[in-house]
């Protein structure tokens, strides 16, 4: 039987921005009908090989085959003409067009007098979605669809194109269990049909789920290649840091305090309804919760971003003003938000601006640092030597992003680089910086590790479990619920927008969980979640 080429094929790529050294050697080898997963931490080049892949970047050395054949890109249409198509973690559609005009902009089925055939394109539309094994209305805006349809609607768009090659970075991050049981059906189809399929993911357990090889990259190099079925989760681990991670949830042993946030009876019409709960000095309290249940509503209003109808919010014991979130950070509340791009970074900024970008606005009354004695308050002043009369001093900005890049050991070539040129584990960590920076007494955090890899996770649970020690008091919101289990001391069931259940953290299993969280389900407690 003759040898058959490999569907895509990279031995040594290399690329480089400036004197930085984004790609050393990169090699990537994925055969036709098979899905390849490409694993490592944020940082290890695995973007912008994907982006070599994708025509974004042209490569400084390397090669790149495609079906057997050398192939050079010089950008995306290049790429997408010769059979590759990225989908990304959260795909840019035009929202004023219907899903069928998305698929087939700019090359439209024509009719009579060379003019738009509608119909022809909604049953174009409504054949590739059969292919595809999924229901979604050719007609339907764009307008409003959720990530894992918009995701849908790309690989129609990359089906009807003929992709060979379809690249999936970090396509679960933002989606339901059910949308990604059905994104995996999808791409097993794919596969199926004599794709390739690259799947990028920091979550182990799909890799180990969908794939059938894994590649591992670390600082810019190519590390391994191996079947799944012949590699151990931890084995991956230790290759992707270079390091034994030894705990994925480490808990620093800490003595709750005082009551330092509490939430009484808080009302939005139609969103989430008689939310009661507290959180004390020195504790995590997780909130758990299906996709959907109301807790980044309830994390945002409490923070004063969104306005509630009833209810209060204290922070210790001094009521907050409803929908203003300077009074909240005043008072010693930040809030790192679930989408660090949109809502925390400012990614045409440099580091140094986004960290000190709450803290030292002339004129504030943010502290630049925690307390002398270490516990995380709030003095509501401006740090001794940052400013004076109001007016930041010559460097201050430079000097507080330097203090907690350091702290939070933030990769960066320089404190005046763009945030959007770091890895998103890296952009994490300054958007925590930025609010850590506050010295704050209650910090509210939204999805702290979605899309970071395993050995950033365990350095944020890390920085959190020790801030809780010093004092601080951690109400954490995520969907995965190991994190939620190996992190929170406490555990408040959110469901239809009703705190279900609170669990001391030895009663709290993924059953018990799960349970309060699912509708129809029994209450596991009766007190509406005040401690």
């Amino acid at each position: 039987m003759p040898n058959v080429a490999p569907m895509l094929r990279l031995q040594g790529v290399a690329k480089s921005f400036g004197p930085v050294t984004a790609l050393r050697s990169g090699t990537l080898v994925v055969e036709r009908g098979s899905i390849h997963a490409l694993v490592g931490e944020n940082g290890a080049g695995k973007s912008t090989l994907v982006k070599v892949v994708g025509g974004v970047h042209r490569r400084d050395a390397g090669v790149v085959e495609l079906d057997g054949e050398p192939v050079d890109f010089a950008g995306p249409a290049e790429a997408k003409a010769a059979g590759v198509a990225v989908i990304h973690q959260e795909p840019a559609s035009f929202p004023d067009l219907t899903v069928a005009e998305n698929i087939f902009l700019g090359r439209e089925p024509l009719g009579r007098l060379r003019r738009i055939d509608r119909r022809a394109m909604r049953e174009d539309a409504r054949d590739l979605f059969r292919r595809l094994g999924v229901e979604l209305d050719p007609d339907r805006p764009a307008e409003g669809l959720s990530i894992a349809d918009q995701q849908i609607v790309e690989i129609a768009k990359a089906i009807s194109l003929d992709a060979r090659v379809l690249v999936m970075d970090e396509p679960t991050a933002a989606l339901s269990a059910v949308e990604v049981r059905r994104l995996f059906t999808v791409a097993r189809g794919l596969r199926d049909a004599g794709c390739a399929v690259v799947f990028i993911s920091h979550r182990l357990d799909e890799v180990a789920d969908l794939c059938d090889t894994v590649t591992v990259m670390r600082d810019g190099e190519h590390v391994s290649t191996d079947a799944v079925a012949e590699v151990t989760a931890d084995e991956l681990v230790r290759r992707m840091v270079g390091r034994e991670v030894a705990e994925l949830y480490p808990k620093v042993p800490s003595m709750p305090g005082d009551v330092a946030l509490r939430v009484e009876g808080l009302e939005s019409a139609g969103t989430f309804h008689d939310v009661t709960f507290e959180v004390r000095a020195g504790e995590i309290v997780g909130l758990a919760g299906l996709v959907g249940a109301g807790r980044s509503e309830i994390a945002r209003a409490v923070f004063g971003v969104d306005r509630y109808d009833a209810g209060r919010v204290l922070v210790d014991g001094r009521v907050l003003r409803p929908g203003d979130p300077a009074a909240a950070i005043a008072a010693g509340l930040a809030l790192v938000p679930e989408d660090r791009r949109l809502q925390g970074l400012v990614v045409r900024s440099s580091v140094a601006r986004n960290v000190s970008s709450v803290a030292l606005r002339p004129g504030g009354r943010r502290t630049a640092g925690r307390r002398d004695d270490g516990a995380g308050g709030h003095d509501g002043t401006v740090r001794r030597g940052l400013a004076r009369l109001g007016v930041l001093l010559p460097g201050a900005e430079a000097d507080l992003a330097r203090d907690w890049a350091g702290r939070l050991a933030v990769k960066a070539a320089a404190l005046d680089a763009d945030a959007t040129t770091m890895s998103g584990g890296n952009q994490q960590k300054v958007v925590l910086a930025k609010w850590l920076a506050t010295g704050p007494r209650v910090l509210v955090v939204d999805e702290p590790t979605r899309g970071i890899d395993v050995g950033t996770k365990a350095e944020v649970h890390r920085l959190l479990s020790t801030l809780a020690a010093e004092g601080l008091a951690v109400l954490m919101i995520s969907s995965e619920l190991p994190e939620v289990l190996g992190m929170a001391d406490r555990v408040l069931v959110v469901r239809e927008g009703r705190i279900a259940a609170a669990l001391d953290r030895a009663d709290a299993t993924p059953e018990t969980v799960m349970r309060a969280a699912t509708p129809g389900a029994a209450d596991a407690s009766a007190d509406g979640g005040a401690a």
